[in-house]
């Protein structure tokens, strides 16, 4: 079972604004520092992966809470992708299955049209 895609969310092109901001706040008694640990930490926590035949999340440092989906179960991909998002190819991604709520739902993801074409092509025998 080979990982198609397999990323955490990523900390600048997902924020820049936040970024830039975090780095001028360093001489400010280390508060930037600790705003940029902290980021850091929440984005390596998390992990979307794409197999040949199911989606994985994984969340969570010391404790893990795993949602793992049938690509055959999948109903609706969305991708959701602001001007900026767009400029630096990051991207917020829905995954629904058979309830009005979404059952993966990740912010920040590089590359994120590319999960949405591999798990169609996926549905469609790929």
């Amino acid at each position: 079972m080979s990982e198609l895609y397999s990323a955490n969310p990523v900390m600048f092109k997902n924020n820049p604004l936040g970024f830039i901001l975090s780095i001028l706040l360093i001489p400010a008694f280390g508060i930037g520092i600790i705003i940029l640990l902290y980021w850091y930490l929440q984005t390596k926590a998390s992990k979307l992966s794409v197999t040949e035949h199911d989606i994985l999340y994984e969340k969570g440092l010391l404790s893990k809470e795993r949602s793992e989906v049938g690509i055959t179960g999948v109903r609706t991909v969305t991708v959701r992708q602001s001007f900026f998002n767009r400029i630096f190819g990051v991207g917020a991604i829905d995954i629904y299955t058979a309830g009005d709520d979404p059952e993966i739902s990740v912010k920040g993801l590089p590359d994120p049209n590319r999960v949405r074409e591999l798990i169609k092509a996926r549905q469609n025998g790929g």
